[in-house]
């Protein structure tokens, strides 16, 4: 008989990643495609939905033209972006663009919104305690999350608010493409707060804050808990991707929770870090908490009474791909092939530690942790006439590790306890030095995943296999490898103490210049 194995998806910034994942956890087979993002002057940041389906349903062809058997698919998980709003008609049609969890068009209604005569971090007093308390969390000033995406929709754009049946999660929007039915769950719904996510909270959207937020409740996709099975691969779904039908489709979580799982440190305060389009640094913790100055908190997890550290560096890949697409003269193509990457990489190990002294801030998009400020832009500093390329590349490498430095003297603070190890997942995590540059400036051990920028991949299907009752957590953590381990060298640690500490003033010096420059 045929190795049972599920369809997992994750559904990056980047594009969809469609795997077919053991239950043991072995990738059989796995294909990536490309989706572009719109950028507009006004902040706005799109997807269109329709290309995230093209893309899964060829990445699914070519996982079966490489030999998987479709009839021993047992499963679909999903997993990806998340805090993006797909505006879904009545005929399950996208009637306008994704807005992507970077785009922050609605930030002065949110600021209005959210803000008062008497304003903290952005909040008026009873907002901030109102949401706090029972969240955890709140919405973001900034507008760059699902409610200035819904203030958006329905001030700027009325006509197509008129025509939204409902606002989806992207990883909803999947669910509801796989079965028909559009729900969503605790996890997915996060960065909306409108759920009660204390220990012994009630089940279901909390009502005060759906009436604080302005949300119509109606747009809203049914709740269900963490965990559960929308239903079976529809019919003509089935039959469009050569699946079986009936084929159960788990509800979608974050990419946080299935990085979770797919770097294998589920221990209390076992810590990891993505190297992705973002950036983030979480563990698991037993309290419920929130750090507003530094935007950093506790999110519900995948066990009863725990909670995942949640923040985001809006850009750390990204980074690279943007120095290449734009710096990168001898190969002007916008392609993902790993040889230029790998050229990069290369150049940058010619360069010395510290770039000779260039230092590159990597907000290309504003940031959100541990600063939420969305007009602060990416720069080069400290170029001379001995600047070379390799120093610009090697620059970027080290800039988004100063930048997970920044965060991680956040995260410690917030967890109230050092963390030693921390393993590394994400396309970045794919290269060695880049790996070396974090453990030098977090001056960690860091331990890389096995197949780094599938580790999410593998979250998914392994949290599939774990609501359908096959394994625990334990038993999924045990199924990831690690490949690599990296420990700090000391010397190039004294290199960068001092470097690092002149990248935390920059922001304190530069703030004022980027909001006046981008007002």
């Amino acid at each position: 008989m045929a190795e049972p194995w599920i369809l997992a998806v994750d559904l990056g910034t980047g594009g969809p990643k469609t795997g077919a994942v053991t239950l043991s956890g072995e990738l059989l087979a796995v294909a990536h495609r490309t989706v572009a993002t719109t950028f507009s002057e006004d902040g706005g940041a799109v997807q269109n939905p329709r290309d995230w389906w093209e893309g899964i349903r060829e990445g699914v062809a070519d996982v079966l033209g490489s030999g998987v058997p479709a009839g021993a698919a047992v499963a679909v998980g999903i997993t990806g972006q998340w805090g993006s709003t797909v505006p879904v008609g009545a005929d399950g049609e996208a009637v306008a663009p994704c807005l992507l969890w970077s785009d922050t068009r609605g930030r002065a209604l949110a600021a209005q919104r959210l803000g008062g005569p008497i304003s903290i971090v952005g909040y008026s007093p009873g907002n901030l305690l109102g949401w706090l308390r029972v969240t955890g969390g709140a919405p973001s000033p900034g507008g760059a999350d699902p409610l200035g995406h819904h203030l958006y929709l329905a001030t700027r754009e009325p006509d197509v608010y008129a025509r939204v049946e409902t606002l989806l999660e992207p990883l909803d929007y999947l669910g509801m493409r796989f079965t028909g039915r559009r729900a969503a769950t605790q996890a997915s719904m996060i960065l909306s707060w409108l759920t009660d996510n204390r220990p012994r909270g009630q089940h279901g959207y909390h009502p005060a804050l759906v009436r604080r937020s302005g949300r119509d409740v109606a747009k809203l996709p049914e709740l269900l808990p963490t965990g559960s099975v929308l239903g079976g691969l529809q019919a003509a779904v089935a039959l469009e991707l050569g699946l079986p039908q009936g084929v159960p489709v788990v509800a979608g979580i974050p990419d946080l929770h299935t990085a979770y799982i797919g770097s294998g440190a589920v221990a209390p305060y076992a810590g990891h870090i993505t190297i992705s389009t973002s950036s983030w640094i979480g563990c698991e913790v037993p309290f419920k908490r929130t750090d507003v100055l530094h935007q950093v908190a506790s999110v519900p997890g995948l066990r009863p009474g725990s909670y995942l550290v949640a923040n985001n560096h809006e850009t750390a890949g990204v980074c690279l791909q943007w120095l290449r697409r734009s710096l990168d003269s001898s190969n002007g193509t916008e392609d993902s092939d790993t040889a230029g990457y790998e050229r990069l990489i290369a150049l940058a190990s010619t360069a010395p530690v510290g770039s000779g002294g260039v230092l590159f801030t990597p907000w290309l998009n504003g940031e959100r942790s541990p600063v939420d400020d969305r007009t602060l832009r990416a720069a080069f500093l400290n170029i001379s006439m001995t600047t070379e390329r390799a120093h610009l590349v090697r620059a970027v490498l080290e800039g988004v590790a100063f930048n997970a430095r920044w965060l991680f003297d956040s995260v410690e603070r917030f967890v109230k306890r050092p963390m030693p190890v921390l393993r590394i997942l994400g396309g970045g995590a794919v290269s060695d030095l880049w790996c070396q540059i974090h453990a030098d400036i977090l001056d960690r051990r860091i331990e890389r995943v096995a197949e780094p920028m599938y580790a999410n991949l593998r979250g998914a299907a392994l949290f599939a296999s774990m609501s359908l009752g096959n394994i625990d957590l334990a038993g999924a953590a045990s199924r990831v490898r690690v490949d690599a381990t990296f420990d700090p060298d000391p010397r190039a640690h004294r290199v960068y103490e001092p470097i690092y500490s002149e990248y935390r003033r920059l922001y304190h010096r530069l703030h004022g210049v980027y909001a006046r420059l981008n007002a």
